[in-house]
């Protein structure tokens, strides 16, 4: 789980949610890309961030991605992010002797408007988060930081403030992590994408 090094944090607001990852692709303390994409789109209102080995990472994105999509042809609607949860835990549980060695943070908005946050180990034990969840080698650093800055019912425009802020002092603290981050913000209507830069150290 260390050997890449990574940072990932959701962030409930009112009415919206966030998630946010650093940018590095290390191997141990190399560097080898700064550029790297650990969040994952399955649709509009619904995000998965993996933390861990990242060829497991590319591998877990790409099959979940596929079964929504196929959930999508049957069912002609968007999986929510309640049944996803359970679609990637049951995934994991499965490879319970073999695991992928990956953390995923899912985050998305209810059909009713309401923000949904979901953590879980690698073998899939999940927990539904009122606050923040926090996954990856940053994450005890990450929890200090949000715990500090969160506060509730924020509207879009802190919550991007308090995630970046809690991502970018966070990664200050670990060498596998770093080099910047790329944060989502979704509400019931639309998705913000930003980069943060950050140091390159």
């Amino acid at each position: 789980m260390q050997y890449n090094g990574s940072a990932i944090i959701g962030m409930k607001g009112k009415d919206c949610v966030a998630i946010a990852s650093d940018r590095r692709f290390g191997v141990q303390q190399t560097t080898i890309a700064t550029d790297n994409q650990r969040i994952y789109k399955i649709h509009n209102r619904l995000y998965i961030g993996l933390s861990g080995l990242m060829t497991d990472v590319q591998t877990v994105g790409q099959i979940l991605k596929f079964r929504h999509d196929l959930y999508k042809l049957r069912e002609e609607r968007n999986m929510s992010p309640r049944a996803f949860t359970k679609v990637v835990s049951s995934m994991l549980y499965s490879r319970r002797f073999g695991p992928y060695f990956v953390e995923p943070i899912i985050v998305g908005m209810e059909d009713d408007g309401s923000p949904f946050i979901a953590a879980m180990d690698l073998i899939g034990a999940t927990e539904i988060c009122e606050n923040f969840a926090c996954v990856g080698t940053t994450e005890n650093e990450l929890y200090g930081c949000a715990e500090n800055l969160w506060n509730k019912d924020m509207h879009k425009k802190d919550l991007f403030e308090t995630i970046s802020q809690s991502l970018l002092s966070a990664v200050d603290r670990d060498c596998l992590a770093g080099w910047g981050g790329i944060v989502y913000v979704i509400d019931k209507k639309s998705v913000t994408v930003c980069e943060l830069k950050g140091r390159q150290d």
